[in-house]
């Protein structure tokens, strides 16, 4: 695993904008896409993450059926009422569409996981698409850890097969990563042949009389994909229909025991010792460890501690949040930046990986995306 600097590609701007990654420079300037370098793997290691991702959907599975049989919902801070809808989810076998598991890896000790990110991960129109066109540019002669575009049409094809009605996409107004991430994710399903349409969260409506979630045409909605956390969901004035209403819903409410970091002390205490996994804890670890807010997201409200000492913390709005403890497990350090490995989970299949890295410790929403490739 190396870090290579190299130069970009002439007008580079304009052809990740053809391709629909419109915010790939904040405004302030600095590079959210970064092609002055690459990360180089070998086969072997690209083997190593892959078999880590199948390892860990395994062990996330079987969380999710421990935490069901046995009740845990206080952990997850899930209301009891929900039980039955939960379990009704997982027993029918909802269908998921795809995640991405956040890993720590150096090429040489085993990966090691620091969250999943299982219900609405953004990141994908970078890792499917627009280094996949950076690598034909630059290393045709190279591979990828990316299958994920092809995954992704499988298993609309597969959704659709199942369930032969109109998905409609959802997120919020206003936020131009998740608008074009959903977007892209409706632009494959368009060409599996799935008829779509496009929504805010905003403009979904409920029907009283029919007791239906409908569009703006007062058309029923048979499924939703939401680019919206459930827990967001559950507190919208539509959130007291969600668990009879008969709309079928992506990510499957069974994902919300996996999108809340909760999960992270379970596998512990299921997996002790596990080598992919990091001791986590709902009490202060010894040592060197990282604060974490049990629902939070994009890095934020992220405190790294020596012992009870906070060494590095980002702001947020999770503040109020109750906290998990997890291991400190320092990344891999390439020029100064710290590199962070996002897997990808496509309905059971590993097929991609998107790499972040960071002057900083911790990884947001602002560490820029950097290709790789490998030989």
């Amino acid at each position: 695993m190396q870090r290579i600097t190299c130069s970009p590609r002439t007008d580079w701007q304009n052809r990740v904008e053809k391709k629909g990654l419109v915010f790939h420079t904040s405004d302030s300037g600095r590079p959210y896409w970064n092609e002055c370098a690459y990360y180089s793997f070998t086969r072997a290691e690209i083997d190593t993450l892959e078999k880590t991702v199948y390892e860990l959907d395994r062990l996330c599975l079987q969380a999710v059926e421990h935490a069901l049989r046995h009740t845990k919902f206080a952990e997850f801070q899930i209301s009891p009422d929900l039980a039955p809808w939960l379990a009704r989810s997982w027993e029918t076998d909802e269908f998921s569409i795809y995640g991405r598991f956040d890993l720590v890896y150096d090429g040489i000790n085993p990966p090691k996981l620091l969250e999943f990110n299982a219900d609405t991960p953004t990141a994908l129109l970078e890792t499917a698409v627009i280094q996949w066109f950076w690598l034909q540019d630059v290393a045709p002669d190279a591979d990828q850890f990316n299958s994920l575009h092809e995954r992704l049409m499988e298993a609309w094809r597969a959704f659709h097969a199942a369930r032969p009605q109109p998905v409609t996409f959802v997120s919020a107004a206003g936020h131009v990563e998740d608008y074009v991430t959903v977007n892209y994710l409706r632009d494959v399903a368009v060409q599996a042949d799935v008829p779509s349409q496009y929504l805010t969260i905003q403009q979904i409506g409920w029907n009283a009389a029919r007791k239906a979630f409908v569009d703006l045409q007062e058309r029923e909605l048979a499924c939703v994909f939401k680019l919206y956390p459930w827990e967001w969901m559950l507190r919208e004035q539509f959130g007291q229909y969600l668990t009879w209403a008969r709309t079928r819903w992506l990510e499957p409410p069974w994902k919300i025991l996996l999108s809340n970091k909760a999960l992270l002390p379970l596998l512990w205490e299921l997996f002790p010792g596990h080598p992919n996994l990091l001791p986590a804890s709902w009490q202060p670890l010894e040592g060197s460890q990282v604060r974490k807010p049990a629902r939070g997201r994009e890095g934020a409200n992220v405190a790294v501690l020596d012992g009870q000492h906070v060494q590095l913390e980002t702001s947020g709005p999770y503040g109020a949040e109750p906290c998990i403890y997890q291991q400190f497990h320092e990344p891999p350090r390439f020029d100064g930046r710290w590199a962070l490995c996002g897997c990808w989970l496509v309905n059971g299949y590993a097929c991609g990986l998107g790499m972040r890295e960071d002057d900083k410790l911790i990884t947001t929403n602002t560490s820029r995306f950097v290709p790789h490739l490998f030989r």
